[in-house]
């Protein structure tokens, strides 16, 4: 360990120390490791408490004026405890190491995995806003969220309802299976996923052949470029007897609207799935 982390650890020591100090009072200074949380930050008008980010919270514009102490894999300790943060909040993919550095630091970890449905995604949003003291004002945007979807479930066109495989990742290839957040996004759409039920979300190209679904959507959950995700449908394309390569259903769409939404981005979310899914019936 470096000489000038180990007297910034023993300055930290001194000040959870300190009388008057408490990890579950309402934080000053956060750092998010997580870029939901850091969106969701600013919709309960408390990006003012934020004081380090990620290279991947990028939302809103606002977010980038805060430092960055690294990305969604791999985070700067050192440049952490340098912001000096009561709190800092995790995602699911937040190096456990660092996570544990922290903890034993004595600062204040609240971890929010990625939620596992729409209600998930409207709970943990809550939560961080019970977090922050705007329980009141996070209740009244989850009810609105919920109003507009049950809203757009109800003018979904009662007829087949389309097979949809949704790619997020290509190497390996990768979809959402139920029991997830984008599930819930293909259903409230009116569409069947084709890997609801599959016990793995590393799929194979052969099985989506086999399964061969009215639409493929493509979306790289924020960690590849649009050019990569591009390419992946020209290869979708390049099956000639596939029903959505025959159709021109094959559709790339933009991976943050997907990949991590906040209750109000879930409902823009969802009106683009519609618009994918029954191109004749708009949202």
């Amino acid at each position: 360990m470096k000489r000038g982390f180990g007297l910034l650890v023993c300055v930290w020591s001194l000040l959870i120390s300190t009388p008057g100090f408490s990890a579950e009072a309402l934080p000053q200074r956060i750092v998010s490791l997580s870029p939901v949380a850091t969106e969701e930050l600013f919709l309960l008008d408390r990006g003012d408490l934020l004081v380090g980010r990620t290279r991947f919270c990028t939302k809103p514009p606002e977010a980038l004026k805060k430092e960055e102490v690294g990305n969604v894999l791999e985070v700067s300790v050192e440049k952490i405890l340098v912001l000096r943060p009561d709190l800092v909040l995790v995602g699911s993919m937040t190096d456990p190491k660092a996570k544990d550095k922290l903890k034993q630091l004595g600062i204040r970890v609240e971890e929010f995995p990625a939620a596992d449905d729409f209600n998930g995604v409207c709970e943990s949003f809550l939560r961080l806003g019970r977090m922050v003291d705007r329980g009141k004002e996070a209740e009244a945007m989850v009810k609105t969220a919920r109003g507009k979807v049950d809203a757009l479930r109800s003018r979904i066109p009662e007829r087949r309802r389309p097979t949809v495989f949704l790619q997020v990742g290509a190497d390996p290839l990768v979809t959402m299976t139920g029991g997830s957040f984008l599930n819930d996004l293909i259903e409230f759409a009116g569409g069947v996923n084709v890997a609801r039920d599959a016990r793995s979300r590393i799929y194979s190209r052969e099985k989506v052949l086999a399964d061969d679904p009215d639409i493929i959507i493509v979306s790289g959950m924020g960690f590849v470029g649009e050019k990569e995700n591009e390419k992946e449908k020209k290869v979708w394309q390049g099956y000639r007897d596939l029903k959505a390569a025959k159709n021109h259903t094959v559709y790339v769409v933009e991976s943050d609207l997907y990949c991590a939404p906040t209750p109000l981005s879930f409902v823009n979310a969802l009106q683009n799935m519609i618009r994918l899914l029954h191109p004749h019936d708009p949202a």
